[in-house]
């Protein structure tokens, strides 16, 4: 090898200061809703021990829990320790209130502040936000006090480290996104975390989605669907085409993570225990999406 003058080590050293760091590889949780589904008032609470060891076994990064799992005054407790014998961290909840509704502000502010500080405890980082359906077109006054009430929730998390994002189901994005772009006009600054597959099943490309609000997405919720619109039992058992959606995040430059959050349509009887349809996704994740 020649020899380098101190003049050219120092330009080297430079140049490789300069190169851009690689691309942070989103962690890959589930969500536990394909068993709330089962159970009285959708609580996960009594199989929160399976639900662990479950995702656990299929390969699950992290979990991303409900937020009626964080309500039992033992739950930091409960919940810390199947996340130490599991493994598997806690990234974040969802969390879904009427937002929109003036008269239910101050008991979703109080189950806020007593839920947040235990998602912060157990090491989570996400809130992902639903705001509620009215079942109808809001008014122009709901949606202020949507976007009032959001804006205390964001200021709740941020003390608690925790960061909010607009979770959607079709409500949010049906009807020209009328729900969502409320939202955005009231609140540009808060960031996105769609459920893909809802933003399909809502009228809205996910490509096209991603492309344009690809700037604010932080979070993304997977669900595979064959062509029929039909939840397969699986991700890679479906239609959609998950190769090109994780094309559109890299190239949107995203840096968040992802969720996978399975789905059985109404009287669904499984093939195969819900552990194994697990690891069938979170394998298809990683050959799809490079994830």
């Amino acid at each position: 090898m020649p020899h380098l003058t101190r003049r050219q080590l120092l330009a080297f050293a430079a140049a490789g200061a300069a190169r851009p760091a690689a691309p942070r590889k989103p962690v890959v949780a589930a969500h536990p809703w394909v068993y709330a589904a089962t159970l009285p008032a959708n609580d996960i609470t009594p199989v929160l021990p399976q639900i662990f060891a479950d995702m656990q076994w299929a390969g699950m990064e992290a979990i991303e829990l409900m937020h009626t799992a964080l309500k039992p005054p033992d739950a930091v407790e409960r919940i810390g320790e199947l996340s130490r014998r599991h493994k598997l961290p806690v990234l974040g909840t969802s969390y879904s209130a009427n937002l929109w509704n003036r008269a239910q502000h101050a008991a979703i502010l109080d189950e806020a502040r007593l839920l947040i500080p235990r998602l912060a405890k157990l090491g989570g980082r996400t809130l992902g936000t639903s705001v509620g359906a009215a079942g109808r077109r809001k008014t122009a006054a709901e949606l202020d006090a949507q976007a009032e009430l959001l804006r205390q929730l964001m200021r709740i998390c941020q003390a608690h480290g925790v960061l909010v994002n607009l979770h959607n189901h079709t409500y949010e994005v049906a009807d020209g996104e009328y729900d969502l772009n409320g939202t955005l006009a009231r609140v540009p600054e808060v960031k996105l975390g769609p459920d893909l597959n809802w933003l399909l099943r809502g009228g809205v490309d996910p490509l096209d989605f991603i492309r344009r609000r690809g700037s604010a997405i932080v979070f993304a919720h997977l669900r595979d669907e064959k062509r029929d619109g039909t939840w397969s039992e699986a991700m890679g058992e479906g239609d959609m085409d998950y190769a090109a959606m994780g094309r559109a995040l890299r190239e949107a430059g995203f840096a968040g993570d992802v969720a996978i959050e399975l789905a059985h349509p109404k009287g669904f009887r499984p093939t195969r225990p819900l552990r194994e349809s697990l690891r069938m996704s979170r394998e298809y994740v990683r050959r799809t999406m490079g994830w």
